[in-house]
């Protein structure tokens, strides 16, 4: 058994029980995957507000980031290493929203197998069971079936209460609740089978079974549409400059806008074209998830909108004091200027200032010691005093071993 684990088995079968429970729950197969789609997007919504969070950082360091860009444009290295440290700074990361929109694509991918496997994942059999009934019915109708087997299991689920009897007799081991098979019907529309595209055809009825199914895929393309126009427009709003004012040109002109743009009509015509290839419940799975998406977005971008305000209310703030003393430092300079137009400065050297007034200390204290001897009578006259060097300033440059007579001249012996 362990030997047969697959790391895919880590969301296929949980979300397998999850919608085996919802099918039984409510006894229909459009309500199972409505509710299924919706609490996929619940279980998702955390990795999906990661990756709004670091797609929204990395929108508002845009102006920054093309700023660096023009003023290093000869210098890629030099671009590249302080991007990266706006983005250190900022705590935003390079990957970190291609990152986390990652990660819900790497769980739907094995999620496609629980809705397109309904044997497997509904009526909770085998994987050998599950491809026996495929068999026996493929040989009792082969007509009923595409040339993409990857969605025989939903043509041989709905069509197991016709060939009980050939079932019962390939596999005695068949449960009674598997041979019931599943319900497609929701509203009137077969949503185990694929929509028709081509309405000109021989096969195709205008009636609400063919019409409706033809409208589950164009339906959820319309809404990938708007989910994704919402979400450039979101995301827009969040793109500010070094002062934290909303910057709409460069939102308008970044590259990520652009790409967006691209990814606007791109993604929702691919998934009409896949509409028309797969049955209809996925497709209805893809437009209940593009709702709920559409809904969730604009509350994700209005909530961290909020913290990135604050943040922005700070740096303007802080932009706003530096243009301030800007201006008091321009204001201080131009008033000197106008006092002396001429431009002569003196030495203010802070030690040079610092001498002159110990200077006027001490010639002020010895005035007014002089005052006071004077008044007393006990003023005399001072002697001059002479240094053994000759010099007032350096009185004892001569040292300690100096000898006046030493090189004077000794008396001759007669």
């Amino acid at each position: 058994m362990f030997l047969a684990f697959q790391l895919s088995d880590i969301v296929t079968v949980p979300f397998g029980y999850l919608l085996n429970l919802l099918y039984h729950f409510t006894g229909n197969y459009g309500v199972a995957m409505i509710l299924f789609a919706i609490l996929v997007q619940l279980i998702l919504m955390p990795i999906n507000a990661k990756g709004k969070k670091s797609m929204m950082k990395m929108s508002r360091l845009t102006p920054r980031v093309q700023e660096i860009q023009a003023r290093y444009a000869g210098d890629p290295q030099k671009q590249n290493e302080l991007i990266q440290k706006l983005y250190r700074d900022e705590g935003a990361s390079m990957g970190g929203g291609c990152l986390w929109s990652f990660i819900p694509l790497l769980i739907l991918w094995p999620l496609f197998a629980v809705i397109r496997e309904p044997i497997t994942y509904i009526l909770m059999e085998s994987a050998d069971v599950a491809q026996q009934i495929v068999a026996v019915i493929k040989d009792n109708a082969p007509g009923i079936f595409s040339g993409n087997s990857y969605y025989d299991q939903v043509i041989a689920a709905q069509a197991i209460p016709q060939f009980t009897e050939e079932l019962k007799a390939a596999i005695p081991a068949i449960s009674e609740a598997t041979l019931a098979g599943i319900n497609f019907n929701f509203l009137g529309i077969n949503l185990g089978a694929i929509p028709q595209f081509n309405i000109f055809s021989a096969s195709w009825a205008w009636d609400w079974a063919h019409i409706g199914a033809f409208l589950i895929p164009v339906v959820s393309c319309l809404s990938q549409v708007a989910q994704m126009w919402i979400a450039q427009k979101t995301n827009n709003s969040v793109i500010t400059n070094e002062k934290g004012i909303q910057d709409a040109e460069t939102a308008k002109n970044s590259q990520q806008n652009q790409s967006m743009q691209a990814m606007m009509w791109m993604m929702p015509l691919m998934s009409l074209w896949i509409g028309f290839t797969v049955s209809a419940g996925l497709s209805l799975y893809w437009f209940v998830g593009g709702v709920v998406r559409m809904i969730s977005d604009p509350i994700m971008t209005n909530h961290y909108r909020k913290i990135y305000d604050a943040e922005d209310a700070v740096r303007l703030q802080k932009a706003l004091e530096e243009e301030r003393l800007e201006a008091e430092k321009e204001r201080i300079r131009a008033g000197r200027r106008a006092a002396n137009p001429d431009g002569i400065t003196t030495n203010t050297s802070k030690k040079k200032l610092q001498k002159q007034q110990r200077d006027q200390e001490q010639a002020a204290k010895a005035a007014a010691a002089k005052e006071y001897a004077a008044r007393k009578g006990i003023l005399e006259e001072e002697e001059e005093k002479t240094t053994l060097s000759g010099i007032a300033d350096r009185p004892y440059c001569k040292g300690r071993s100096y000898d006046p007579n030493r090189y004077a001249a000794k008396p001759t012996e007669e």
